[in-house]
């Protein structure tokens, strides 16, 4: 008698094996043939606590040696000695590969004649930040300790300090190799590129009155922080990213860069990775006047957001012609408008309504007059010096102020025609384009898709820690800027294959172990059992599953 295993193929692509004991008899004809004595049920489910009684049972019947041998089979005889994380640095490490950014930097390094395997330490680096984000100082005890790479065992703080910096001299080469296995080893579409700019601050002592404090650098600036951290020194950094929300270059700029002077160092940048016929989609901080007249003679064409609020007179035609809406999606409408001023020739512009965010507007608004009523009431029954003070205290207030206005009394009243304004804009946002090709509704959902930018940049910031940052110099902050950008793409391309978040790919992903065995005999390596749910993410994902045993040291 023995055991054996059969396989079935699900409608999903899924192999399931089961177990069975098995048994083989002579028939008739005396030839030998396997009968099946009894199933045990699906390998990946079966009894194994049961099945070691049972053979430690048979092994005790048998008496003697069948003792020891029964100590064997339960384990006895093997110590633990360390166990580490496989699936995740298993997965990346994969993805690594088949990005071509292993062959990039090994390419790279074999010309520059580097003495140690730096592209074994980015791939430290950026695994961290994927799984576990932390310093380069703590990487050093996380790999080794935690989990286990292919290639590399253990790595020194040097040693990752140098790699950044070759990682950064070949910057364009992997953001290059990056742009080419997505548009064509992923087979994504590039046609639209979408782009945003954020900010992230460092955990420094500053002077908050030094508007050009740097700490010797000259990207650490003081300027409008998107973190809500006016007091410290900050970077701004540039993302584009395809309509999947993968990225495909990112950029860093000092502090106190505004987003209206970057629109044509971006488009330059792309412009040479073969993008003459995409989008650039860019939201409203971008819609200068000097930047679309860019953006019209270069090459390509633009899909920007345009400030409602700016009083042009190219906006204020858009929002008051007349029109019938269109609607292109649950909760969006749209309407094409050409305006063409001064004989400039015809600009396009889709007032984009949602109507769910209309009727939030509006009872917003409503609460904060209901409200502001309320506070000028109760103003009359003040004495004077009460009175001036919380009439201050109104005006200054950041969302009831904006609603009132002072008469030439001094008192002050609920700006009736402010009201009248902003409700024409409620639920509205508009968009210009200078394709006259692109559909309206194709041009309004690809304009919502600029979310995918700022999704991008939480995950940044949150998943992968991209703040604070503690470097100081320059070309270590691009550095730490490019390893998180590399590891928020890989995040990506397995979100976008498996149809899962990351966290939750990471549950399945941390329960893959390897662990390393003693016994009298020496040593061995051997990677936990995959459970169904394990395989059929390795397999959505286009990764082989690792090796059962690893090593092995007799």
């Amino acid at each position: 008698m023995y055991l054996r295993t059969t396989q079935q193929r699900r409608k999903d692509g899924r192999v399931v094996r089961y177990l069975q004991l098995a048994e083989n008899y002579r028939n008739a004809s005396g030839q030998t043939v396997a009968r099946v004595v009894t199933h045990l049920g699906r390998e990946d489910q079966v009894d194994r606590a049961g099945l070691e009684r049972l053979v430690a049972s048979i092994l005790r019947f048998l008496g003697g040696a069948g003792d020891a041998a029964a100590a064997d089979v339960v384990g006895e005889r093997f110590a633990l000695e360390a166990a580490w994380e496989l699936g995740g640095p298993h997965v990346i490490a994969a993805v690594w590969e088949e990005l071509g950014l292993a062959t990039t930097l090994r390419r790279a390094a074999r010309r520059g004649r580097f003495g140690t395997d730096v592209e074994r330490a980015v791939l430290v680096m950026v695994c961290q930040r994927c799984l576990e984000p932390g310093s380069k100082l703590e990487a050093t005890r996380w790999l080794g300790d935690e989990v286990r790479l292919p290639g590399i065992e253990r790595v020194s703080d040097d040693q990752l300090y140098r790699a950044m910096d070759f990682l950064l001299a070949q910057a364009d080469a992997v953001q290059e190799a990056v742009f080419g296995s997505v548009a064509n080893l992923l087979n994504l579409e590039v046609d639209l590129v979408f782009f945003d700019t954020t900010s992230t601050y460092f955990e420094v002592e500053s002077d908050p009155d030094d508007k050009d404090a740097s700490d010797g650098g000259e990207l650490r600036r003081l300027g409008h922080s998107k973190d809500h951290r006016p007091d410290l020194p900050q970077v701004v950094i540039g993302l584009a990213v395809t309509k999947s929300g993968i990225p495909v270059r990112c950029w860093v700029w000092p502090g106190n860069t505004s987003d209206q002077t970057l629109v044509e160092q971006v488009r330059d940048d792309l412009r040479g990775w073969k993008l003459d016929k995409s989008i650039f989609v860019a939201d409203s901080g971008f819609s200068g006047r000097d930047n679309l007249a860019y953006l019209k003679r270069a090459y390509g064409h633009y899909l920007t957001g345009i400030r409602m609020r700016a009083g042009m007179p190219e906006v204020e035609a858009a929002l008051s012609r007349q029109g019938r809406y269109l609607k292109v999606a649950e909760n969006l409408s749209v309407k094409e408008v050409w305006v063409d001023r001064d004989g400039a020739g015809e600009r396009r512009f889709i007032v984009c309504r949602n109507d769910e965010e209309a009727r939030r507007d509006r009872a917003h608004r409503e609460q904060a007059i209901a409200r502001l009523e309320a506070e000028l009431a109760a103003l009359k029954t003040l004495d004077h010096d009460a009175h001036q003070q919380r009439e201050c205290t109104l005006r200054a207030h950041p969302s009831l102020g904006r609603w009132l206005r002072q008469t030439e009394t001094g008192r002050l009243v609920i700006d009736r025609a402010r009201i009248a304004a902003e409700a024409r804009l409620d639920g509205k946002y508009l968009i210009e384009t200078s394709d006259r090709t692109l559909s309206t509704a194709d041009a309004a959902l690809a304009y919502k898709n600029l979310q995918e930018a700022e999704r991008a940049f939480r995950d940044l910031k949150g998943r992968i820690s991209l703040r604070p940052v503690y470097h100081r110099l320059d070309e270590r902050i691009r550095a730490h800027v490019l390893i998180c950008f590399l590891a928020l793409l890989i995040i990506r391309v397995c979100e976008t294959r498996a149809g899962h978040t990351w966290p939750v790919q990471r549950r399945l992903l941390r329960r893959i172990k390897l662990a390393r065995f003693l016994s009298k005999d020496g040593r061995f390596e051997q990677r936990s059992e995959l459970d169904a749910e394990q395989k059929a993410l390795l397999s959505t994902l286009q990764v082989a599953e690792p090796a059962r045993v690893a090593t092995v040291n007799l």
